[in-house]
């Protein structure tokens, strides 16, 4: 699969951004607040993009957590949001450090990296991540490659959309929603692949202003969404195919779908879950054994069997039910690559467009 490109710098995102999020223990066995033999004390704390834990506790986060956890004795507490809104709580925590990970889709790993929220680390089997999926200097490495799409109701629609045209049609007014852009990552990458597919940003915050007439409106977290788009609540929604292939298994009515404009291709784009180990973070060392544990082989065999999505890892090559029905989903899509430069420089102008456009 074709990989993403990397970015350099910061992209701002501006408002408050509020949160309401929770410290969850993952399964361990170490009570909170318990410490090693030379005082430390065993716990880690995650900020993480939604999407790779299980409210049932069957996703990939909630195996290897537990794995890791086992193996160490080390406590994982999680945290779990909007990428941007995870990057923005560690921003407002930055004199009172409470994360030791931070695990965000782009853009807002580099804008984490640009404020200067990551310290330098390259877990183990860092080394067999492609060069475009991690910093150059250590900051942030993939671990679980994704891809941008859509998902819509099997039991209300025969098939699934196929274009962006498609859904300005009155049959959708109040039955569509997608993830704010500049707070969630996969609402962000609306804005990436509208501009892409519409050739440039005019006519995408145009096509976007005349959605808004059917569009619900904002939602902070793309996982949200797909228990409304199964419920029949709504027929379409964004996602991404990581996260909603594994939410399909307990969600018989989600399809996965990637709009194209009217006689043109559906296409997507690379959207990786990226991590970094959080500068001052309280809990530093217990940081990086997590990192080396999400990037093993173990954890890394299990992306796709368990957690629905793609291994960060170039020499784990999979062959489970999940990824041969993965390499199907993603047959015939036209994986573009961003023009990550001019989103880093311009993002901010790009959400404030989009706000003008549609009166968010």
């Amino acid at each position: 699969m074709p990989r993403t490109l990397v970015l350099r710098g910061a992209a701002a995102v501006t408002g408050s951004l509020a949160l309401a999020a929770s410290l969850t223990a993952c399964a361990g066995s170490s009570p909170a607040g318990s410490a090693d033999s030379k005082g430390a004390e065993k716990v880690v704390t995650v900020y993480s993009a939604d999407g790779l834990k299980s409210e049932k506790g069957d996703g990939w986060y909630d195996r290897v957590f537990a794995d890791f956890t086992k193996k160490t004795g080390i406590e994982v507490k999680y945290v779990e949001g909007g990428s941007g809104e995870m990057v923005q709580r560690a921003v407002r925590e930055r004199t009172n450090t409470q994360a030791d990970v931070l695990i965000t889709l782009p853009p807002f790993i580099q804008q984490a990296d640009g404020k200067g929220l990551l310290q330098s680390y390259v877990p183990q089997g860092a080394d067999k991540v492609n060069g475009a999926d991690k910093s150059t200097d250590g900051k942030w490495t993939s671990v679980v490659n994704n891809y941008f799409g859509f998902v819509y109701n099997k039991k209300e629609l025969a098939e699934a959309p196929k274009t962006w045209e498609e859904l300005l049609d009155a049959r959708y007014k109040g039955k569509l929603q997608y993830s704010t852009p500049g707070v969630a990552g996969d609402g962000t990458a609306v804005l990436i692949k509208s501009m892409h597919d519409f050739g440039g940003k005019e006519p995408a915050m145009e096509y976007l202003k005349k959605l808004q007439a059917n569009n619900v409106g904002p939602s902070s977290s793309t996982s949200k969404l797909a228990p409304k788009t199964d419920k029949g609540e709504l027929l379409v929604a964004n996602g991404d195919v990581q996260m909603n292939f594994a939410q399909s298994k307990s969600m018989p009515n989600l399809g996965i779908w990637f709009p194209a404009k009217e006689g043109g291709k559906p296409t997507s784009f690379a959207l990786p879950y990226a991590a970094g180990l959080v500068d001052k973070a309280p809990h530093s060392e217990n940081g990086k054994k997590l990192l080396d544990h999400l990037l093993g082989e173990e954890a890394q065999r299990l992306v796709s069997e368990v957690g629905g999505g793609f291994p960060a890892r170039s020499d784990i090559k999979p062959t489970d039910a999940n990824a041969i029905e993965l390499t199907k989903l993603m047959t015939g899509v036209e994986i573009f690559e961003p023009d990550w430069a001019d989103i880093d420089k311009n993002l901010t102008g790009y959400v404030d467009a989009w706000k003008s456009a549609t009166g968010s």
